[in-house]
């Protein structure tokens, strides 16, 4: 009979062991993401993931709020976060630091399988928000624009797993 693993027989580092780790060279960009759930389910992701930061922007909620904390049960303390009124001011601040990457629809969008990672370089991916998108202005900072295919009648994902899967297909790449 298989049992679930307990969380002990895990062996998940501890918060201030997690906060001293080795992170993927991977930030994320939540430009004006608005519901508190899609902000706390990447931030689990990027736990789960050991990604280095998530920068909220615009109009993206913050912690400490109880709604985030539900969906990200804690992974709003253990994950690197800063946040910042104006996404572009950050993107050209952020552009000699990061290769770009926009999760977006566009007409010169590549498609996510197609991505490769280059060695010894620093991601940044931008996911944008949940009616709209990322914002043109946004999108002509982004150096790469990653799609994520799909084959039913909707046009797109929820912003949280459609980050959650580009962020473990990249992470996947990184050594």
């Amino acid at each position: 009979m298989t049992h679930q693993k307990k969380y002990i027989d895990m062996k998940r580092p501890t918060l201030d062991k997690f906060k001293l780790m080795r992170k993927r060279p991977l930030s994320v960009l939540l430009d004006n993401v608005r519901s508190l759930h899609n902000i706390g389910s990447i931030f689990r992701t990027a736990d789960g993931l050991a990604i280095e930061e998530i920068f909220l922007c615009g109009i993206t909620g913050k912690p400490p709020h109880r709604e985030i904390r539900k969906a990200a049960i804690g992974a709003e303390e253990s994950v690197k976060w800063s946040y910042h009124p104006d996404t572009r001011l950050l993107l050209e601040h952020l552009k000699s630091s990061y290769q770009i990457l926009a999760l977006e629809q566009t007409y010169s969008s590549i498609d996510l399988q197609s991505f490769k990672y280059l060695e010894n370089s620093r991601l940044l991916l931008v996911v944008g928000n949940e009616v709209s998108g990322i914002s043109e202005d946004v999108l002509d900072l982004c150096a790469t624009h990653i799609e994520i295919p799909q084959y039913g009648t909707k046009h797109s994902f929820n912003v949280s797993i459609a980050a959650s899967i580009a962020m473990y297909h990249i992470c996947n790449q990184i050594p």
